[in-house]
């Protein structure tokens, strides 16, 4: 079967493209749950004892729990850095850097000040970690039965970001209401100061739509931030397993794994903060202030109100996303489910450029 709609879409992506182009591609018959052999990034094998089959229900389920731990404990163990970012982006006269947001906050509310909104924090990106995680996972199988065994390999990256931003656009709509009311405990004080306080005064003021007003900011930052936080996690593995770390993976202890996991996470969080810091000014203003619109609020803050606090937020997210990809594959390995590991070349495409005797 010649390349499908999708793999000629795909080609037309910036930040892939290979050397060489396949004429003709022989689709694998196989459905979603088949044997054949997988030649995505995370496809790699658990070293010792039984394994989760990759793309089987276990798998998608483990992985979302995987998600779960991850963003929610994060997250919440961030709070603090969290709530002095959102007060710099929304009042940046009177916070006027880290360090000034973190002095007047603990004198003007005392130390448990610092962990306003951590419920909502907890809870809303837990849920996001399930969508986002397991969603990535069953999108990445899901679009790679389309293109078949050897586009998968040849345009991996556009691979990732579809699967990405397709996860993302549901793990948004999972987030959207805890994210309304962390930001409006966080940032209007006086307000409420605890999830059931927050939750019954918004609905009584603005109804569901309190909940729902920064989905559509959300998606905007999140978005780019998710696609950008897997697909440049994703090649960097490769990147390091190929030119950084001394030995093959297959050598490597799971603790070196874990390292090169930590480091790729750090790597791809802070080009994740940089993309996304725009929209995630207008999403901390946007729920601070009732009545208000995305596009009302990014006329307000203008071309550099919108990059206040990123230095904040670079240390945040490069934090976040490094430990969030370090307790997930954690989970995996705790529990022996393929994992990140540099893609192979099928050997049928080896065949086709003549790599093979």
């Amino acid at each position: 079967m010649y390349p499908t709609a999708l793999t000629q879409l795909a080609r037309g992506n910036p930040f892939s493209s290979p050397l060489f182009n396949i004429q003709k591609v022989e689709e694998p018959k196989q459905s979603l749950h088949g044997q054949r052999t997988r030649t995505l990034a995370a496809a790699a094998t658990s070293d010792e004892g039984p394994e989760v089959e990759f793309g089987s229900q276990k798998y998608f389920l483990l992985c979302g729990f995987g998600g779960i731990l991850s963003c929610g404990t994060t997250h919440a163990a961030l709070v603090p850095l969290d709530l002095i970012k959102c007060r710099l982006q929304v009042d940046p006269e009177k916070f006027k850097s880290i360090s000034n947001g973190f002095r007047l906050t603990v004198k003007e509310d005392g130390v448990r000040g610092l962990a306003k909104g951590w419920a909502p924090t907890f809870i809303g990106y837990s849920m996001q970690g399930l969508c986002k995680f397991g969603f990535y996972e069953v999108f990445k199988v899901f679009y790679s039965d389309l293109l078949g065994e050897e586009n998968t390999y040849l345009w991996r990256t556009s691979l990732y970001l579809a699967a990405s931003a397709s996860a993302e656009f549901f793990a948004d709509i999972a987030l959207a209401p805890m994210e309304a009311v962390k930001v409006r405990i966080q940032t209007k004080p006086g307000y409420a100061n605890t999830l059931r306080e927050c939750v019954p005064k918004m609905y009584a003021e603005e109804g569901v739509w309190a909940f729902y007003k920064g989905v559509v900011p959300l998606w905007m930052r999140q978005i780019p931030y998710t696609m950008m936080k897997f697909s440049c996690f994703e090649r960097t593995v490769e990147l390091l397993y190929k030119h950084a770390v001394p030995k093959p993976r297959s050598e490597c202890t799971k603790s070196e794994q874990l390292v090169v996991t930590f480091v790729a996470g750090y790597i791809a969080g802070v080009f994740c903060a940089i993309v996304s810091h725009p929209a995630d000014s207008v999403v901390s203003v946007l729920n601070k202030e009732s009545g208000s619109t995305a596009t009302q609020v990014l006329k307000k803050l203008g071309p550099k109100g919108v990059w206040k606090g990123l230095v904040a937020r670079i240390i945040m997210i490069g934090t976040l996303t490094a430990l969030q990809w370090f307790i997930y594959d954690s989970v995996k390995v705790y529990f022996r489910l393929p994992r990140p590991a540099p893609p192979e070349m099928p050997e049928s495409l080896k065949k086709k450029l003549g790599l093979t005797e």
